[in-house]
Protein backbone atom coordinates (compact mmCIF):
# COMPACT_ATOMS: atom_id res chain seq x y z
CA UNK A 1 0.00 0.00 0.00
CA UNK A 2 2.87 2.32 0.70
CA UNK A 3 4.37 1.72 -2.73
CA UNK A 4 1.01 2.56 -4.35
CA UNK A 5 0.88 5.92 -2.53
CA UNK A 6 4.48 6.62 -3.51
CA UNK A 7 3.75 5.75 -7.13
CA UNK A 8 0.79 8.13 -7.13
CA UNK A 9 2.98 10.95 -5.76
CA UNK A 10 5.74 10.28 -8.29
CA UNK A 11 3.24 10.06 -11.13
CA UNK A 12 1.80 13.42 -10.10
CA UNK A 13 5.25 15.04 -10.28
CA UNK A 14 5.97 13.44 -13.62
CA UNK A 15 2.89 15.13 -15.07
CA UNK A 16 4.18 18.60 -14.02
CA UNK A 17 7.98 18.71 -14.46
CA UNK A 18 8.11 22.39 -13.51
CA UNK A 19 6.52 21.81 -10.11
CA UNK A 20 9.84 22.03 -8.24
CA UNK A 21 10.79 25.26 -10.04
CA UNK A 22 7.40 26.76 -9.19
CA UNK A 23 7.77 25.72 -5.55
CA UNK A 24 11.25 27.26 -5.25
CA UNK A 25 10.02 30.40 -6.98
CA UNK A 26 7.14 30.75 -4.53
CA UNK A 27 9.51 30.29 -1.59
CA UNK A 28 11.79 33.04 -2.94
CA UNK A 29 8.82 35.37 -3.38
CA UNK A 30 7.67 34.57 0.16
CA UNK A 31 11.16 35.32 1.54
CA UNK A 32 11.26 38.68 -0.26
CA UNK A 33 7.83 39.62 1.09
CA UNK A 34 8.91 38.67 4.64
CA UNK A 35 12.04 40.81 4.24
CA UNK A 36 10.08 43.84 3.06
CA UNK A 37 7.34 43.56 5.68
CA UNK A 38 9.28 42.48 8.77
CA UNK A 39 13.04 42.61 8.70
CA UNK A 40 13.69 45.85 6.82
CA UNK A 41 11.50 48.08 9.06
CA UNK A 42 13.07 46.54 12.18
CA UNK A 43 16.58 47.31 10.91
CA UNK A 44 15.54 50.89 10.12
CA UNK A 45 14.14 51.32 13.63
CA UNK A 46 17.35 49.94 15.17
CA UNK A 47 19.45 52.43 13.18
CA UNK A 48 17.23 55.31 14.31
CA UNK A 49 17.58 54.16 17.95
CA UNK A 50 21.37 53.98 17.58
CA UNK A 51 21.53 57.51 16.12
CA UNK A 52 19.30 58.82 18.92
CA UNK A 53 21.59 57.30 21.57
CA UNK A 54 24.71 58.75 19.90
CA UNK A 55 23.12 62.22 19.93
CA UNK A 56 22.18 61.94 23.63
CA UNK A 57 23.74 64.72 25.75
CA UNK A 58 23.60 65.74 29.40
CA UNK A 59 20.59 67.97 29.98
CA UNK A 60 18.36 66.17 27.46
CA UNK A 61 14.89 65.24 28.68
CA UNK A 62 14.09 61.58 28.00
CA UNK A 63 11.43 58.93 28.43
CA UNK A 64 12.54 55.40 29.28
CA UNK A 65 10.97 52.22 27.92
CA UNK A 66 9.23 51.75 31.27
CA UNK A 67 7.73 55.26 31.13
CA UNK A 68 10.04 57.11 33.52
CA UNK A 69 10.56 60.78 32.64
CA UNK A 70 13.97 62.20 33.45
CA UNK A 71 16.83 64.52 32.63
CA UNK A 72 20.20 63.08 31.58
CA UNK A 73 22.98 63.85 34.05
CA UNK A 74 25.87 61.82 32.65
CA UNK A 75 26.52 59.22 29.97
CA UNK A 76 28.79 56.20 30.26
CA UNK A 77 29.59 53.37 27.82
CA UNK A 78 26.49 51.27 28.51
CA UNK A 79 24.52 53.32 31.03
CA UNK A 80 22.98 56.73 31.54
CA UNK A 81 22.48 58.55 34.83
CA UNK A 82 19.20 60.46 34.98
CA UNK A 83 17.36 62.56 37.52
CA UNK A 84 13.64 61.99 37.87
CA UNK A 85 11.92 64.19 40.45
CA UNK A 86 14.12 63.81 43.57
CA UNK A 87 15.64 60.49 42.51
CA UNK A 88 18.87 59.79 40.68
CA UNK A 89 18.74 56.62 38.57
CA UNK A 90 21.26 54.77 36.47
CA UNK A 91 19.67 53.02 33.50
CA UNK A 92 20.94 51.12 30.48
CA UNK A 93 21.23 53.13 27.28
CA UNK A 94 18.96 50.60 25.60
CA UNK A 95 16.17 51.59 28.02
CA UNK A 96 15.98 55.11 26.55
CA UNK A 97 12.88 55.11 24.36
CA UNK A 98 12.65 58.75 23.31
CA UNK A 99 14.33 62.12 23.68
CA UNK A 100 11.53 64.61 24.32
CA UNK A 101 13.68 67.73 24.45
CA UNK A 102 17.34 68.35 23.72
CA UNK A 103 19.36 70.39 26.20
CA UNK A 104 19.77 73.37 23.88
CA UNK A 105 16.14 73.67 22.84
CA UNK A 106 13.20 75.00 24.80
CA UNK A 107 9.56 74.00 24.40
CA UNK A 108 8.75 77.35 22.71
CA UNK A 109 11.31 76.87 19.92
CA UNK A 110 9.91 73.41 19.08
CA UNK A 111 6.50 74.84 18.08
Amino acid sequence: MTSIGLNVLLADQQQDPNAMIKFVGMMVIFAVIMWVLMISPQRKKAKEQELMLKALRPGDKIVTASGILGVVLSIRDKSVSIRSADTKLEILKSAVAEVTEHSGESSETKN
